[in-house]
């Protein structure tokens, strides 16, 4: 199964908004479905479900020691840069905890060959992702006016591995295992 462990956001409403304003951009974006917007700590790929165990115990000794924390999302990008736009996100506030998990569970998942990152950790939320350069310019004017705009906050409890289905009207995701975090 295609798989990634992540943090569910969900329809946030400054994120829903935020989905909304970006069509009005008219740009040529696949914008995600305000359901499965999420933050992925790390993509796994193709995984053998006889993994999904091994896997949650990684999951578990990354947040072992880790509180409930809040995150702010705050201002708006894309990836890789403002001439080349393939990706549009939104950043995040306060996520220091967040790269101590993503890292924690790359040191563990390497252990099973999982493919160390060769990228450091940017906490950010995929919203879009750009298929042409068709009103290349609104999209940039929208993001320079939303870079430091605030989107809302949410608690993070716990982390998820989640089972990836590609379809044609896009991904479909399930929560395989759900890892809440142990000190509260």
């Amino acid at each position: 199964m295609r798989a990634f462990i992540s943090v569910d956001i969900g329809a946030l409403p400054g994120i829903v908004t935020i989905l909304d304003e970006l069509k009005n951009t008219n740009a040529d974006l696949k914008i995600v479905k305000p359901e499965n917007v999420h933050l992925t700590l790390k993509f796994l790929g193709e995984i053998d479900e006889k993994m999904v165990d091994r896997i949650a115990g990684v999951m578990e000794k990354s947040v072992k020691d880790v509180p409930p924390f809040r995150i702010k999302f705050r201002g708006v990008g894309v990836f890789p840069s403002m001439d080349y736009m393939r990706v549009v996100w939104i950043g995040l506030k306060d996520a220091e905890k967040l790269g101590i998990i993503a890292e924690q569970l790359e040191n563990g998942l390497a252990a099973f060959g999982f493919k160390k990152e060769k990228r450091r950790f940017s906490p950010h939320v995929t919203v879009g992702r750009v298929k042409s350069p068709k009103n290349k310019n609104m999209l940039q004017n929208f993001l320079k006016e939303n870079a430091s705009k605030e989107f809302g906050e949410i608690n993070v409890k716990s982390i998820k591995l989640k089972k990836s289905v590609l379809t044609s009207k896009g991904p479909e995701y399930s929560t395989v295992k759900e890892v809440p975090f142990q000190k509260y």
